[in-house]
């Protein structure tokens, strides 16, 4: 059982910074790419300790993911990061044929995902990157809840070989979880047992799925709240069994509906324990600037939006 009380607040880039400075001491193989956002992504900390093992490639990100593939090729555990408006957002092609295809072991970390980037806008505001890297055979896809979970996926990550691509946010969050959580990729992590229906969520929507989930308490609705950090492999046996067990499913995402979490549970759910599912997310359109907590609200992205649809998915049976 986990409270409500997320009271600390942390940083998914600064926690990035860390795993990378951790398993880089243990691993002269790792190697990290960027391109000019070093600095805003903290990666510049690892440029600091191992400057040979810090490749700044400029404002030129399809390249980026091209030698990364070559340092895979030659044997290296290269992780390319930057904003997620530019990987994957300039290198679609490049991700997919030179990295997934052959499935090479590049790790793919982007920063500033969904509308969340704030008053940046749209134009760096991606809803659309999950669902394009879930598409792409090969490409394992997660989404950490915090700063914890950040530190512990990422070195998943290292001991898993294949491509990967692992999408944080901006703004400091709630912390869900302990200093180092039990968290294994393929594997959803379940928050609180429930019995009415079930919350999925991903990334920031955790804290907020876990707010929604006290909320519901004291309307005497159970809740079961699970963090799905990862979208691709789902974990379909537990999530057809929490299906099984609760008879109705909400998930939580900060992207768009379509082709998300959402969609992914739907694929599994409609296929083995057909149960009704309502989406929380962004409803296919684009962001606008404004301040984080201000466009979660507007794009309906808060504790207040999954409570509303939980009691309509519960009244609806």
């Amino acid at each position: 059982m986990f409270g409500l009380m997320l009271v600390q607040m942390s940083s998914m880039r600064d926690a990035l910074a860390e795993a990378l400075l951790e398993l880089g001491s243990k691993d002269p193989k790792l190697v990290v790419l960027g391109a000019d956002t070093s600095v805003s992504i903290k990666t510049s900390l690892f440029a600091d300790r191992f400057p040979d093992r810090f490749f700044n490639v400029g404002i030129a990100e399809a390249n980026m993911i091209g030698i990364a593939a070559g340092l895979a090729l030659a044997g290296k555990i290269p992780y390319v990061s930057t904003y997620s408006a530019f990987v994957p957002g300039k290198c679609l092609d490049q991700i997919r044929n030179a990295v997934a295809y052959p499935n090479l072991d590049v790790k793919i970390v982007s920063s500033h995902g969904g509308v969340s980037v704030g008053p940046d806008g749209a134009s760096h505001q991606t809803v659309e990157d999950v669902a394009a890297m879930r598409a792409i055979p090969h490409l394992r896809v997660v989404i950490p809840a915090d700063a914890p979970a950040t530190r512990v996926l990422i070195e998943e990550s290292w001991k898993t070989p294949g491509p990967f691509y692992i999408r944080l946010s901006r703004p400091s969050v709630p912390e869900v979880y302990s200093s180092r959580p039990d968290l294994k990729v393929g594997q959803v992590k379940v928050l609180r047992e429930g019995t009415d229906l079930a919350i999925i969520a991903c990334g920031v929507m955790v804290s907020e799925a876990l707010e929604a989930g006290e909320s519901l308490a004291k309307e005497k609705i159970s809740a079961e709240i699970i963090d799905s950090h990862t979208l691709k492999p789902l974990d379909a046996d537990t999530i057809v069994s929490v299906a099984r067990k609760t008879g109705g499913i909400v998930t939580a995402e900060e992207q768009n509906i379509i082709g998300g979490l959402g969609s992914a549970v739907a694929e599994v759910v409609s296929s083995s324990y057909p149960v009704p599912i309502s989406m929380v997310g962004v409803r296919d359109t684009f962001g606008e600037s404004g301040e984080y907590k201000e466009l979660m609200a507007k794009y309906g992205l808060t504790s207040k939006d999954i409570v509303r649809a939980a009691k309509k998915l519960v009244a609806s049976r």
